[in-house]
């Protein structure tokens, strides 16, 4: 009787695992550098929690309608200039960092010279991967905001 082989060829199991070997390594640079796009992800987060932050400031000042110094934002009070969250010397007490919840997640610095521009970083060692607050220079005047960074600012 003639038997009938059953199994895989020597050749059939190295090509497979050529295939695997190739599909390894078109996929594995994907997956190589997360870090920087998560550090960027962060910043488009604080970028976005500010600039909602202002806004919300903002129509409680209009809605208030007697020009206040603070407005009052789920129980904290929240120091404004021109309408809007302002930047105090000591960058937790400035009233974006407040409008915002905290942003315990980032370093906080503000400008010593002027103490008008709140920048926010993902950690010290990324001194570029940044986003800036410049609060309102006059009536009437929206404050400003940098761009969120790019992925060469957070590597």
């Amino acid at each position: 009787m003639h038997q009938q082989q059953k199994g895989f060829t020597m050749i059939e199991l190295i090509m497979v695992i050529v295939i695997l070997g190739i599909l390894a390594a078109m996929a594995l640079p994907r997956f190589y550098d997360l870090q920087t796009d998560a550090r960027v992800a962060k910043m488009q987060a604080a970028l976005g929690a500010i600039k909602s932050a202002s806004a919300i400031a903002h129509s409680a000042f209009l809605v208030a309608g007697t020009s206040p110094a603070t407005v009052t934002l789920e129980g904290s009070s929240v120091p404004l200039v021109n309408g809007y969250p302002d930047v105090n010397t000591t960058a937790a007490s400035s009233g974006i960092v407040i409008a915002a919840g905290g942003l315990s997640d980032y370093d906080l610095t503000t400008t010593a010279a002027t103490d008008t521009v709140l920048t926010i970083q993902v950690d010290a060692s990324h001194t570029t991967c940044k986003v800036t607050y410049t609060e309102s220079a006059s009536s009437g005047a929206a404050p400003t905001f940098s761009a969120a960074p790019a992925a060469t600012d957070c590597d």
